[in-house]
């Protein structure tokens, strides 16, 4: 199955991306489904732009995008807490467009946690369960369950404020699973966890949904959020998805300059294609330097283009041959960051190259000052589309 994603602002033909699911796709239709949807507040100018995703069953498929690309939209729309202005939802072959919150049988779980202050943290799972009208054996079992899965069994009697901040998390992961929803949706729950906790949490949420194989649609600005628990990512901006791939292609093979910069850390040298072999196209970038590239999304010769090239792939001093473009950079900082080193260089006549040489035995020993070779394979340098203020 293919589904189509509107082609991006700065594409000038009249093409569309079609992009095919390949892990999670299986001959049934998607668990959810968003086709064609939008979403104005104004009747104007629309928030979400002709949405048209997926999600399989038993997927960790994660919204990332800056603030005000429309993802946090998409899942209020979704969770039944924001109409739909076009389009259809649907949710394991129903449309849930006029279903409200509380028939559509999803979990949430929101940054601030939303536990009742009142209760104890057993009274708080037990809740959406009396709500269903459970029996209270029933109850007692399932809340004990699921306090043992997020590993808080003897907590069952405290209130949320007498406890820690990664422990209401945990509550409130608990709370949305507890009563086995079709669909679990998170809203940033992570973002006021401290960094240390925010990344044991990341692989705590992983595993629950290893284990539960629960389908789960979760949104972020976080990109190692992203990049650590999900399947696949779908990255907004503008209302619009600029890419959906499985994380290490999202990283690996950005298709155009907005999600190359957006995710991970990233070299950019702008030029002109002055010369286009296969794959392979020829960049003349400012101060004369033709560098080889692999032609991902370029217009053609003549045309503008920005070379993407991750610091990792870039080799200092290396051997003849070994590299496809070499040049000259200049080191104007070092950074010890322990498994490597972070170094900044002006290189084409940008000081904020960055490369990152591996703190191993053998690495270059480089000090500030020192002018050095730096270079790089032609398919590690991805040749894109230049952004338009």
């Amino acid at each position: 199955m293919n589904f189509i994603i509107p082609k991006l602002q700065n594409d000038n033909s009249n093409s569309v991306y079609l992009l095919t699911l390949d892990k999670f796709m299986s001959k049934s239709e998607a668990y959810v489904s968003f086709q064609g949807v939008q979403k104005s507040y104004d009747g104007e100018s629309l928030v979400v732009k002709d949405l048209n995703l997926d999600a399989q069953r038993g997927e960790f498929l994660t919204m990332l995008g800056p603030s005000g690309s429309g993802k946090t939209t998409c899942l209020m729309m979704l969770a039944g807490f924001e109409t739909v202005t076009h389009g259809e939802i649907i949710l394991d072959g129903t449309s849930i467009n006029n279903v409200p919150p509380h028939k559509r049988n999803i979990g949430m779980v929101f940054q601030n946690y939303a536990l009742f202050p009142h209760m104890t943290v057993n009274e708080n799972l037990a809740f959406p369960l009396q709500v269903r009208k459970m029996s209270k054996s029933d109850i007692e079992d399932r809340v004990k369950s699921v306090l043992d899965m997020v590993q808080l069994g003897a907590f069952g009697n405290r209130r949320p404020m007498q406890l820690s901040g990664g422990q209401q998390q945990r509550v409130a992961v608990a709370r949305a699973l507890v009563f086995e929803p079709k669909l679990v949706l998170m809203d940033e729950p992570l973002g006021a966890l401290d960094k240390q906790l925010r990344e044991q949490m990341q692989y705590e949420i992983k595993h629950i949904h290893e284990n539960l194989e629960v389908t789960v649609v979760y949104v972020t600005h976080d990109q190692s959020e992203a990049l650590t628990m999900s399947n696949r990512i779908a990255v907004f901006d503008d209302g619009i998805i600029q890419q959906l791939a499985a994380p290490d292609v999202l990283y690996e093979k950005p298709e155009n300059a907005f999600v190359a910069q957006f995710i991970g850390e990233n070299n950019t040298l702008f030029g002109k294609v002055i010369g286009l072999d296969g794959d392979i196209c020829t960049v003349e970038v400012d101060g004369g330097d033709k560098l080889k590239a692999l032609a991902v999304n370029i217009q053609g010769v003549g045309f503008d283009t920005m070379i993407s090239l991750r610091p990792e792939r870039v080799t200092v001093n290396p051997e003849s041959g070994q590299c496809a473009s070499t040049v000259t950079g200049k080191v104007e900082e070092l950074i010890y960051l322990g498994d490597h080193i972070r170094s900044r260089m002006n290189v084409c006549g940008h000081d904020d190259f960055i490369v990152k040489i591996p703190n191993s035995a053998d690495h270059a020993q480089l000090q500030p000052g020192d002018t050095v070779q730096v270079g790089w394979k032609a398919e590690d340098a991805r040749a894109l589309d230049v952004l338009v203020s």
